[in-house]
């Protein structure tokens, strides 16, 4: 069994897919309690815009949003080859591992600091270290019931979209159907993690100018991206083939008589 599975150059994509996805959410949110400046990035002033009475408004961004556009990518190219119950499945996935490594760093920051690990860290320069780690992994439970709402919301937004663009043009305009999908299912993704984690901390005008900022960049981002569909669409041909490719993407629609009538290349 496990031989055939791993023979099977569809069945080895999937996984391959599903590894990345899961791991690139855990390090998006790992890395998520650090805030940078786009502008101090790209060299630039900060663009100080007034959104809804908010003034001094800029790019300050969650390092996060460095890898989730790539989730959104690979949520397409699942929804295009193998359909949405495969997307939703990996997104229960990476929610159930998400969960568990948020569980575990709480566990790690309730255990008691050894003095020797404390007084290394003291002579690197780190004052307490242990107050430091939990900065680091304790986020605000706000902050990871919303990030995971709103990653769940906005899977199946993105899922909803695609197939509904991909109904009405059929195998033609990919471009559309993965960037307009993402378009959709980014600015959901928005404004969810920021109404559950701030909604009575801050007013309403700050979380949708907030709101605007960040999609702002998801939008740029989102469509500099969609280059990269293309560039994995074509790969995925020449690994498993062009007949077994259009296969995978009539069984995904749930075409189940053109999947029949395909070769199956190799």
């Amino acid at each position: 069994m496990i031989k055939q599975i791993l023979e099977d150059r569809p069945t080895k994509l999937f996984l391959g897919f599903m590894a990345f996805f899961v791991a690139n959410a855990l390090v998006a949110e790992a890395i998520g309690m650090k805030l940078f400046s786009l502008e101090g990035l790209l060299g630039m002033k900060p663009v100080n815009f007034s959104l809804f009475g908010q003034s001094g408004l800029a790019f300050t961004l969650t390092c996060g949003v460095i890898l989730w556009p790539f989730e959104f990518v690979i949520t397409d190219i699942i929804n295009e080859y193998y359909g949405p119950k495969a997307v939703r499945r990996i997104s229960i996935t990476a929610v159930i591992l998400i969960s568990y490594a948020f569980l575990m760093y709480f566990i790690a920051i309730a255990l008691p600091p050894a003095q020797v690990w404390l007084a290394s860290s003291h002579e690197q320069g780190v004052q307490n270290i242990q107050t430091s780690f939990q900065a680091i992994f304790g986020q605000n439970m706000r902050i990871i019931v919303g990030s995971i709402a709103a990653f769940l919301i906005s899977q199946g937004v993105d899922v909803f979209v695609f197939q509904k663009i991909k109904r009405a043009t059929g195998d033609k305009h990919l471009w559309l159907r993965a960037t307009g999908s993402t378009l959709v299912s980014q600015l959901v993704d928005s404004y969810v993690v920021l109404f559950i984690a701030f909604s009575g901390l801050f007013s309403w005008q700050l979380i949708f100018a907030v709101g605007i900022m960040n999609y702002l960049y998801k939008f740029v981002t989102a469509l500099a991206l969609t280059p990269a569909i293309y560039f994995i669409e074509k790969r995925i041909e020449q690994y498993v083939g062009h007949d077994k490719a259009k296969q995978m993407k009539a069984a995904a629609m749930g075409d189940r008589t053109l999947f029949e009538n395909i070769p199956t290349a190799g």
